[in-house]
């Protein structure tokens, strides 16, 4: 009988939330590096380029790949032989202090997510704790656990249903991916679960997301029983989309697409599906009582020789002189370095300028919007010498049911998130002649780079969601709808759906 020591489980937890909040699974990277090379799509091809850049530069400051750093869940099988050793804590509890030790870690602290009463009050823990854990009790001698941390903004994209027995799982999926959009920072991967009933299904598509990429693999060997061969189906025509990077039109929207299945009811088809983010983070570890795990750091020289450098096309925009007559200038797709000092804030911010508005009260000190950017942003927390940590975008259509009454009555001038906006934010967008511009997501510690002062000017109380002033220079972003309200999220992946067809598929 293997005996487990409570603080192995809880440093091995801690370790690993902070190993995968900087270091990107090797099986991503490579298959990543590999869609870059490909990639004929020049927006979706920079935008590979930021986040292969991005992750190298996490692994070398050991520093998040993403400003979110996810919601933690475990899958945690326990041996049946297995005694824990001087406990004093459930199991539960254990992976929640390792929670709280990794995200409160001084050397690289990790951005509290996570919200209780999320139907009331919604306060932060300022931990992130607590975990989702499934627990499994299998047989053996050894606990081995899956972590991961997943973002929001991938999690917010899962979709759910009860099919016919009769109906086609892949035209389902295939039509409920764009729906999705870009929130979810494609290139990623997609869990689906089969079978169960509605809860199960979540879960087994939660499950696959830990399962390593291996697409290339498995279609140069081809295919050995009926789910292998709905992973190609579904990761072909997904791709045959034409979505691309961070939604800009391009080649591959999908690295890999996972499947887990489970029996189910004769009159039920439960199917669930679960995309990963650019900020893929989850490993494997197995305790069998000789002490923590031990995670083998990756070598610098086996990521790619991959350098992000700005545009020479790039145009340099002052945000102190920039004015209205300039932005109707712009045009989708066009790549902008801004320079200058820009707001910040994000949904509960966004929420109380509104009560303001609503109650006639005036802004607080040092918010005025008028002629001015925001930016979609809760950053991590800075450390050492930093003015703030990672600092990518957010999802910007959570912001759209307010975007008519910040440019109505605050006189902004325009919006940074990603992904892309929709009706009601861009018709908002076309009447008032503004612009939204897009950063990339799963690029947070480059873009970090761009910014050169931080301080809290609003709603300190809401941490991560306060509004800030930064101060960037040569901050990246696209121009993804102009003043006309056209849309580079519509028009780049129309453009490359078209052209899909024509372009020679080469398997690796």
């Amino acid at each position: 009988m293997t005996a487990i020591r409570q603080e192995d489980l809880i440093e091995s937890v801690a370790d690993a939330l902070q190993y995968i909040s900087y270091f990107h699974p090797r099986d991503y990277i490579d298959s990543l590096a590999l869609a870059y090379q490909r990639e004929e799509s020049p927006a979706a091809r920079d935008a590979i380029a930021q986040i292969l850049t991005n992750s190298r530069m996490s692994a070398e400051g050991h520093r998040p790949v993403c400003q979110d750093t996810g919601i933690v869940v475990a899958f945690v099988r326990v041996g049946m032989n297995v005694r824990w050793e001087g406990a004093t804590m459930s199991v539960t509890d254990m992976v929640n202090a390792g929670v709280r030790r990794a995200y409160l870690h001084p050397d690289n602290k990790l951005r509290a997510s996570i919200l209780s009463d999320p139907a009331g009050t919604r306060t932060n823990t300022k931990d992130n704790t607590p975990a989702v854990i499934h627990f499994d009790l299998i047989p053996g001698d050894t606990v081995e656990v899956d972590v991961a941390a997943k973002g929001g903004g991938s999690e917010n994209k899962s979709k759910f249903t009860m099919l016919n027995p009769s109906d086609s799982i892949v035209d389902w999926i295939v039509d409920v991916v764009p729906t999705m959009g870009a929130g979810w920072c494609p290139p990623g991967m997609l869990g689906i679960g089969i079978g169960g009933s509605a809860e199960k299904a979540m879960v087994l598509a939660k499950e696959a997301l830990m399962e390593p990429i291996d697409m290339a693999e498995l279609k140069r060997r081809g295919p050995s029983n009926r789910l292998e061969e709905l992973r190609i189906e579904i990761h072909d025509k997904i791709n045959a989309l034409g979505i691309g990077a961070q939604g800009l039109g391009g080649l591959t929207t999908v690295l890999d697409v996972k499947i887990k299945d489970y029996p189910t009811h004769a009159a039920s088809l439960p199917v669930a599906v679960i995309p990963n983010c650019a900020a893929t983070r989850h490993v494997h570890f197995v305790l069998d009582g000789s002490g923590p795990a031990q995670l083998e750091a990756p070598k610098l020289e086996d990521y790619p020789d991959v350098h992000w450098t700005a545009s020479p096309k790039a145009r340099r925009v002052d945000l102190a002189s920039v004015t209205r007559e300039d932005v109707v200038n712009w045009r989708p797709g066009d790549t902008l370095l801004l320079n200058g000092k820009l707001l910040t804030g994000r949904d509960a911010a966004h929420k109380r300028i509104r009560d303001l508005i609503d109650s006639g009260k005036p802004l607080p000190e040092g918010v005025d919007f008028s002629g001015r950017f925001i930016y979609y942003v809760g950053p991590v927390d800075p450390v050492r010498d930093e003015v703030v940590g990672p600092a990518g975008p957010t999802t910007a259509t959570r912001m759209d049911k307010f975007t008519e009454m910040m440019l109505a009555r605050t006189g902004l001038l325009g919006m940074i998130g990603k992904a892309e906006r929709g009706p009601v934010a861009i018709e908002a967008i076309r009447k008032h002649k503004a612009v939204y511009l897009m950063a990339v997501g799963g690029a947070a510690y480059l873009v970090s780079k761009a910014i050169k002062a931080s301080r809290v000017v609003a709603f300190e109380d809401l941490g991560m969601e306060a509004i800030y002033e930064f101060e960037v220079e040569d901050m990246p972003v696209t121009v993804a709808v102009d003043s006309k309200g056209v849309s580079v999220h519509e028009t780049g992946p129309a453009q490359w759906r078209g052209k899909i067809g024509t372009i020679p598929v080469v398997v690796a």
